[in-house]
């Protein structure tokens, strides 16, 4: 294959989020003697992310970066639940869960292994201060890590996809993305982009349904970043 760049998804193909911020979510609530059914706050945590940037695109809010987005969202559902009395500091630690995911344990093994013959990069719309702490904490061994806030554009926005490639310095059809997500990988694919799909059957909890993937719809479709490496090669 002609790829020179990996460039990654990561809510949800590097990191397992919802498991993460479900225990970040119980020690919240343990530490504040409040009870809720966490699952479903990290939930609908994770599903008012997309009708948030979509109000960006439409110019409802200013560029606003995913830290922010994700504040919005963490006040409305703690308002919602009832929980108010809780100081800035501690809603501000909370929202930062998102800085502290865990990977999949596949993901640092393969990383290595892919990184020893690939330019390996983020593709992320989480922003750049965000991704950084995250790759410290869980030890990801990117060469870079590239934010949609460099452009500007979140994923799926075509600006995102080439821009990337161009601030590597690569074309279009020399940058794979690997995801988890067939929508993200079709946009990039759209605008000439390389698309690796891996499966993370347990992204969305135990009762997740199963992406809808056509064979050879993708360059490669692994199992998990070691099977990615196998399949690339390295």
């Amino acid at each position: 294959m002609g790829a020179r760049a990996l460039a990654f998804d990561v809510f949800g193909t590097v990191v397992d989020w919802r498991s993460s911020v479900i225990a970040e979510l119980e020690a919240f609530g343990k530490s504040h003697g409040v009870e809720q059914d966490w699952a479903t706050f990290a939930d609908n945590w994770r599903k008012g992310y997309l009708p948030a940037m979509d109000r960006v695109r439409r110019g409802e809010l200013p560029w606003t970066r995913i830290d922010d987005l994700h504040r919005m969202i963490l006040e409305e559902l703690l308002r919602d639940a009832g929980i108010t009395e809780v100081s800035d500091a501690d809603v501000d630690r909370l929202n930062r869960a998102w800085h502290r995911l865990d990977p999949w344990p596949d993901t640092v093994e393969g990383l290595t292994r892919l990184k020893e013959r690939f330019v390996i990069t983020t593709l992320s719309n989480g922003n750049v201060s965000l991704l950084t702490n995250m790759a410290k904490r869980a030890g990801l061994p990117w060469d870079c890590v590239i934010s949609a806030e460099l452009f500007r554009h979140y994923k799926p926005d075509p600006e995102a996809y080439l821009g990337c490639a161009d601030l590597l310095g690569v074309r279009p059809d020399e940058l794979m993305l690997v995801a988890a997500h067939p929508g993200d990988l079709r946009a990039a694919q759209h605008v000439g982009l390389m698309a690796a799909y891996v499966a993370r059957p347990l992204e969305y909890g135990p009762n997740q349904r199963a992406h809808q993937v056509t064979d050879g719809e993708f360059d490669v479709t692994a199992t998990d970043f070691l099977d990615l490496a196998d399949q690339l090669g390295v």
